[in-house]
C-alpha cells in the first residue's frame, strides 16, 4: 500500500522530503504535484521503476517521458542547445513547459528517442517538485499523472491514492495544482514547433 504525505506547497517540510527521496533511491515511484498537475517520477537510472511507469500509463517504451530538472544549468547536462534558445529558456524556467531538445550521452539510451535522438526536459515551478530534486540531486524521470482513457492529469491526491495504491510507493498530497498539462515545444530547430498547447503561454515560440 502506497505512503501518504501531506506536503505543504509553499513551505515543504524537509524530514517528508528526505523520507520521499529515499522511497525514489531505494526503486519506489512517487505521485507528486507540479505547476500543470500531479505526474508520477522515479529514479532517473531504474530501469524496472520506467518500465513500471509504462504499465501505469499503458504506454510502451516508445513513450517520451521527461527528464524534470532543477534548473538550467542541469538541463545543460542532458540537453544541446544554442544562445538564443538559452534565452527562451531561461525566459521561460522554471514553468509549466516541456522542452524537446537533442539528448547528450548523459541521457540513459533507452529513454532517447531512437531516430531523432532527442529528449524532452522540463524544469517545474512547484515548491515541492524542486524541493525533491534538490534533496536528490539529479533530474527525475517523469510523466504525466494521466491514466488512460483520461484525457486530463489527476488532481486529487486521494483520488490517486485509491487507484493506484497498489501500483507505486508514494503519494504526495501538496493540495490543488491545476489539471492541465504542460505546453511542450520542440527546440530542436528555427521555426519552433508548438507539439501541445497547455498550460503555458506558447506565444513567443510561434
Amino acid at each position: 500500500m502506497a505512503e501518504y504525505y501531506k506536503i505543504h506547497p509553499e513551505n515543504p517540510q524537509l524530514r517528508l522530503v528526505q523520507k520521499s527521496v529515499r522511497l525514489l533511491r531505494d526503486g519506489g515511484i512517487v505521485a507528486y504535484p507540479t505547476d500543470s498537475g500531479y505526474a508520477l517520477g522515479c529514479h532517473l537510472g531504474d530501469k524496472s521503476a520506467h518500465d513500471r511507469l509504462c504499465q501505469i500509463r499503458q504506454v510502451g517504451e516508445e513513450h517520451n517521458f521527461t527528464l524534470i530538472c532543477r534548473d538550467l544549468s542541469e538541463v545543460s547536462t542532458y540537453a544541446v542547445f544554442d544562445t538564443p534558445v538559452y534565452r527562451l529558456l531561461k525566459s521561460h524556467t522554471p514553468g509549466p513547459y516541456t522542452f524537446v531538445l537533442q539528448a547528450t550521452k548523459e541521457v540513459p539510451r533507452r529513454l532517447i528517442h531512437p531516430k531523432r535522438k532527442t529528449i524532452g526536459l522540463r524544469v517545474p515551478g512547484h515548491r515541492i517538485a524542486q524541493a525533491i530534486l534538490e534533496e536528490l540531486g539529479e533530474p527525475m524521470l517523469s510523466t504525466t499523472l494521466v491514466l488512460p482513457p483520461d484525457e486530463f492529469p489527476m488532481s486529487d491526491p486521494l483520488e490517486i491514492r485509491k487507484k493506484l495504491e497498489d501500483q507505486i510507493e508514494l503519494v504526495i498530497d501538496g493540495g490543488w495544482c491545476g489539471a492541465d498539462p504542460t505546453s511542450v515545444v520542440n527546440l530542436m530547430e528555427y521555426p519552433y514547433l508548438v507539439l501541445r498547447r497547455g498550460k503555458g503561454d506558447v506565444s513567443a515560440f510561434e
